[in-house]
């Protein structure tokens, strides 16, 4: 790890100001994932600055019934709340799907949302890749493919996006609060992160010295069920080939509302707004739910590498919406 200054700041503005001033310096809360990457040499800040302490750290209600949830808040804390568990069982089923124990306690709610791809050629610096070093290339387009994008991707970049609670996020229409150099904003979840394109660099519509400060909840519609279901290659703590984040509302047999977003297929969370139209109004079947993922998953433009994605994505959609079928009987 090569040397690096360390400030910790005193309030949110002075921490925006820094880092604007400063070229090389980068946030830093729980580290979890950031000092991996410093260790490795795919990132080497200056200077870090310290805002774990500048966000709120609590759960809080919102007049409208919702919860607004603190960037300092812990990730452990968060899948435990009792509020969460019960109005929001998504996100809490993804938050413990994502890591153990000890990383969940460090882990912050802001800091989970900026979390970097774990593509091996992009945490590699010795191969070539254009999320890490603009122009040089892709190796994934001609290496290791099983755990790149089949939705989204572009020539200069398939790399997934591997949060677990962005996805259960993106599913419940949550709002990102945003404070930076020219004022404060909200940037709805499901914007937030970006696709590759020309420019995979860039990770997020987020402008230099912009702090994520806290994530808001819209409120639960209580006929509306919720559940995260991951599949990845081993139980302990893998990444996401495919994981799915729905919620679904069923009234007289048919489909009245439903939110899918998916993971390990793009590189952001991809809601799945193709899937929620075909299912609006129609049966609440088993057909019906194929019909939907097929339609969503038509776009898909599958490496030979990872090809399996394509089906597994749509069982695993089909059997997470049969799942909810279920308990909403």
């Amino acid at each position: 790890m090569r040397p690096f200054r360390y400030e910790r700041a005193d309030e949110v503005a002075a921490a925006v100001t820094t880092l604007v001033r400063e070229p090389d310096a980068a946030y830093l809360a729980g580290g979890t994932n950031l000092v991996d990457l410093m260790r490795l040499e795919v990132a080497t800040p200056e200077l870090l600055i310290d805002v774990r302490r500048l966000t709120s750290d609590r759960i809080e209600e919102l007049p409208d019934g919702g919860l607004r949830i603190g960037a300092a808040v812990p990730n452990s804390d968060l899948a435990a709340d009792s509020r969460v568990r019960r109005r929001y069982p998504v996100l809490s089923q993804a938050l413990l799907s994502g890591a153990s124990g000890q990383l969940r306690n460090l882990a912050t709610t802001g800091g989970n949302l900026l979390q970097r791809t774990r593509c091996p050629y992009f945490q590699n610096v010795t191969t070539a890749c254009n999320k890490r070093t603009p122009g040089a290339g892709c190796s994934a387009m001609e290496g290791y493919q099983r755990d790149m994008a089949i939705l989204g991707a572009s020539p200069t970049c398939v790399a997934t996006h591997p949060s677990d609670m962005a996805v259960a996020l993106a599913a419940l229409d949550a709002v990102v609060t945003v404070a930076g150099p020219a004022s404060e904003r909200r940037i709805r979840l499901t914007e937030l992160h970006r696709l590759p394109e020309a420019t995979p660099e860039r990770d997020t519509v987020l402008a230099r010295g912009e702090l994520i400060t806290g994530v808001e909840l819209p409120p639960p519609h209580s006929a509306l069920r919720s559940r995260y279901r991951k599949v990845r290659d081993r139980a302990s703590y893998a990444f996401a080939l495919v994981s799915v984040a729905a919620a679904l509302e069923v009234t007289d047999g048919a489909v009245r509302d439903a939110r899918i977003a998916l993971g390990g297929v793009a590189h952001k969370p991809w809601r799945a707004t193709t899937a929620e139209a075909v299912l609006r109004g129609a049966p609440a079947t088993r057909e019906s739910f194929v019909d939907a993922a097929a339609a969503e998953l038509a776009a898909a433009r599958p490496l030979p590498g990872n090809a399996f994605k394509v089906p597994l994505a749509r069982n695993t959609m089909v059997a997470t919406l049969l799942e909810l079928l279920e308990e909403a009987r």
